[in-house]
């Protein structure tokens, strides 16, 4: 198999997720990884026996051919737009930007240099999601009209050792969690159409509970619970809550109903769940899950689908047409509390192509 060259710009938290998963898929070579903060590039290469190096040895060095962005978001189109300028395909952690204006010049860049972009969630490749989606482009709940989709939680300051930037300009539940979501139903059911949203937060500020922060406070500058409509091209109408505001609940991540039937899909974060299908003459009843990704993390699986998207020519699944769309979404949602009206969102992408159940462990086409 011809391996594609990789650097991973961004050595935080999620780094090691992606460097756990990567040597699952063999068409990945991980030639370096890079962090402004080089000391913590040297303890990833460390841990993981990689080599560590500069930025800018990330994107001069001829046989990376991907560029993977897990720089924070507010840092995400600019290391973009570097890699693209570089001549280097790219693969960003989610939100594909802050707002749309400054992802849109992320998509243009890469159309006119015939590059790809492309961006996380791609837990929606996972075994459990591949086959809600069979599931329904295989009429078992009929004709999808209407769902639910819940994230609540009490905030990440709990948890993450250096939470301010959750609440920062480009943070929050939807931008932070909301991607998940979205780019699980437009997977099921297709693309958004309009969206209607209320937005509000609890705290001006919050204390920090976690380590080594314990104690400090940090200012809210977004909205901490998200709530709204989601109106599909198809007709559905799906009803969303993002939260940072909720101690418990007791919400399934995501529900859809359709004319036959109702489907329990779980939580969008994850590759893996339990799938519940039940009818109005038969209650809830768990579904097999037959697909090589239908156990375990595979968090870095949509920059290897990229890779062997460019060796065959096909489309990429987790694409950056497809996280624009989700991001346009999210935005809605302030938008359409703040003027107290529908948003019409224009971008229409299509669905990515599922992902085959007969494949080989580590094989994506």
């Amino acid at each position: 198999m011809e391996r594609l060259g990789i650097g991973i710009i961004g050595c935080g938290n999620i780094s090691e997720a992606y460097l756990k998963a990567a040597s699952k898929f063999p068409i990945l070579d991980i030639k370096g990884i890079a962090d402004i903060r080089p000391e913590a590039a040297e303890a990833r290469a460390s841990q993981f026996g990689l080599r560590a190096i500069s930025v800018d040895e990330v994107l001069a060095d001829p046989s990376i051919q991907i560029v993977v962005n897990l720089t924070i978001p507010a840092a995400h189109v600019e290391v973009g737009l570097r890699a693209l300028t570089a001549g280097k395909h790219v693969h960003s952690e989610k939100p594909l930007g802050l707002t749309t204006g400054e992802a849109r010049s992320l998509l243009q860049m890469a159309k006119e240099r015939g590059l790809r972009v492309g961006c996380a969630p791609d837990t929606f490749l996972g075994g459990s999601h591949q086959t809600c989606r069979k599931l329904i482009d295989e009429g078992a709940i009929g004709r999808p009209l209407a769902g639910s989709a819940f994230f609540m939680c009490p905030g990440h300051e709990r948890w993450h050792p250096n939470p301010a930037f959750y609440y920062a300009k480009g943070g929050g539940p939807m931008l932070d969690m909301g991607p998940y979501y979205i780019t699980a139903l437009v997977n099921l059911i297709g693309p958004v159409a309009r969206v209607a949203g209320i937005t509000s937060h609890a705290r001006s500020e919050r204390e920090i509970t976690s380590e080594p922060l314990k104690g400090t406070m940090i200012p809210v500058e977004v909205a901490t619970h998200v709530a709204g409509t989601l109106e599909f091209v198809s007709g559905a109408v799906v009803s969303i809550v993002m939260s940072f505001d909720v101690p418990r609940h007791r919400h399934r991540p995501i529900e859809l109903y359709g004319t036959a039937g109702s489907l329990s899909v779980p939580d969008p974060n994850r590759f893996f769940g339990a799938i519940e299908l039940a009818t109005a003459a038969k209650d809830w009843t768990e579904q097999p899950t037959e697909h090589p990704y239908a156990s375990g993390n595979y968090r870095i699986i949509g920059v290897a689908d990229m890779a062997h998207a460019i060796r065959s020519g096909r489309p990429h699944r987790a694409s950056g047409e497809l996280a624009f769309h989700a991001l346009e979404v999210m935005e809605a949602f302030q938008t359409s509390s703040d003027r107290g009206t529908h948003v019409t969102i224009e971008s229409r992408p299509e669905r990515p192509a599922m992902v085959p159940t007969t494949l080989q462990f580590g094989a994506l086409d």
